[in-house]
């Protein structure tokens, strides 16, 4: 009896590595905003801001409309029928939902950097928007659309736009994954440092926060004063679109739980486990507190897209592998235009309980839905799956980034659709933004 008794104290030790149970997920509503949805500079932007996306490719093009974007090479390079570079600021790519609602009930939600990287990003602009879904019509209505800018010279850096009177922020000075509002403030997540940013509710900075974890800056391969003399595992810690995806704002506490996307680097530059790390900032105090956690990915996950508390200690998070597509039309040989070479397997909604934690620092997980297995009924989606199956939802798309809890049944979960390289849903068109309403009560009532 002792030793089996030993036994199951070890496997509860080893607990958080898989989610004790997949619930279920009904399809509640479906809506979204259209890929191509753009929306125009502030009048004092630089003309450079008219016409985004002119660096994606190999070479500088101005020509508005002129490539076609495409899924790039790890998913069979298939035309998604939107062009690049765009006139204005393209909406795409909500990447983060704030817990607390606007005054007007509308949702804080972040779109990320760009087009995913510093060097093809320097003429989009960093923004927040507040939207209000419809699930009755299915449409998402952006109410108002904030540019999140540097007058007071916050940013301890040379931003892209560094010598305007506006001082914007653009996709060449930070990857904004995550957001929080706090006040009159709203916190945001970024990748590129990682940093944490304070801006008010009209988009101007306050204060850039550098990642402190004991008693050193953690770096990542894009912060600014790294190199390629700079040497990885000693000089930068942080992997390449590593930083903060999710980040929470905990109930009662008042703290920021910063969730990085990928596993930090050894001495080595080899990830030091197959866990993220989540580290405590204090708002109040604008510091760091020195706690922190560890999230243990499921197997086949990759990535976190989201984080978000439901109560004082249990919190959602979006894990994630890098497929995209139905896995019923996965290539049988090399790709081509009818089929995905790398489908969409692992996309989790899990429940975490924040106030257990074990010996080793890893957080339990409760429970999970599974985002490719979304019952639907009442046949409530909108947009028809490429090898989808009748009553049957899912989300098969490369970058799930949202979720938030809505009642004491239903959640809220949006995709990043990395306009216009995504086509999740369809073989051949890019991906919609995508906002769903989830009926979910034996998860969220889960201990």
């Amino acid at each position: 009896m002792k030793t089996r008794l030993l036994t199951l104290a070890l496997l509860a030790l080893t607990a958080p590595a898989a989610a004790q149970e997949t619930f279920p997920a009904t399809l509640a509503g479906h809506a979204y905003l259209p890929a191509m949805s753009l929306v125009a500079p502030p009048a004092d932007a630089p003309r450079d801001a008219w016409i985004s996306g002119k660096f994606t490719g190999a070479a500088r093009n101005a020509v508005p409309m002129s490539v076609e974007g495409d899924t790039g090479a790890q998913h069979g390079k298939r035309l998604t029928g939107i062009s690049l570079p765009f006139i204005g600021q393209p909406l795409q790519g909500f990447s983060g939902f704030a817990m607390d609602r606007a005054d007007d009930g509308s949702v804080f939600v972040l779109t990320d950097n760009g087009f995913g990287s510093k060097a093809n990003s320097p003429d989009t602009m960093l923004f927040f928007s507040r939207i209000d879904t419809d699930f009755d019509t299915g449409k998402v209505d952006v109410r108002e659309t904030v540019f999140l800018h540097d007058p007071d010279f916050k940013v301890p850096f040379r931003i892209s736009w560094d010598g305007t009177d506006s001082r914007y922020l653009t996709g060449a000075d930070f990857d904004l994954e995550s957001i929080q509002r706090i006040g009159d403030s709203v916190w945001i997540g970024d990748e590129f440092g990682p940093y944490l940013i304070e801006a008010g509710l009209d988009g101007r900075v306050k204060g850039v926060y550098p990642t402190m974890k004991d008693g050193k800056q953690l770096k990542g391969a894009d912060t600014p004063g790294i190199s390629a003399t700079s040497v990885i595992g000693k000089d930068w810690t942080v992997a390449r679109s590593g930083g903060y995806e999710g980040m929470a704002l905990q109930p009662g506490t008042g703290l920021l739980w910063a969730m990085l996307e990928k596993p930090l680097l050894g001495e080595d530059g080899k990830a030091e486990g197959d866990f993220l790390r989540v580290l405590a900032f204090d708002p109040a105090k604008r510091d760091w507190t020195g706690e922190s956690f560890k999230f243990k990915l499921a197997e086949g996950a990759t990535a976190i897209g989201d984080f978000n508390f439901i109560d004082a200690t249990r919190a959602l998070v979006i894990e994630r592998d890098n497929g995209e597509g139905e896995p019923s039309l996965k290539c049988a040989g090399e790709a081509k235009p009818d089929c995905f070479p790398s489908p969409a397997m692992v996309k989790h909604v899990v429940l975490i309980d924040t106030a257990s934690v074990d010996a080793e620092g890893y957080v339990r997980r409760i429970g999970q839905i599974d985002l490719m297995n979304i019952a639907d009924p009442d046949n409530r989606a909108r947009i028809a799956t490429d090898g989808g199956e009748a009553g049957r939802f899912s989300l098969p798309f490369f970058t799930i980034e949202d979720v938030m809890r809505v009642d004491e049944t239903h959640i809220m979960v949006a995709v990043d659709n990395n306009l216009p390289f995504s086509s999740g849903r369809k073989l051949n068109a890019a991906a919609d933004n995508e906002v769903v309403l989830l009926s979910v009560p034996e998860l969220l009532s889960a201990k």
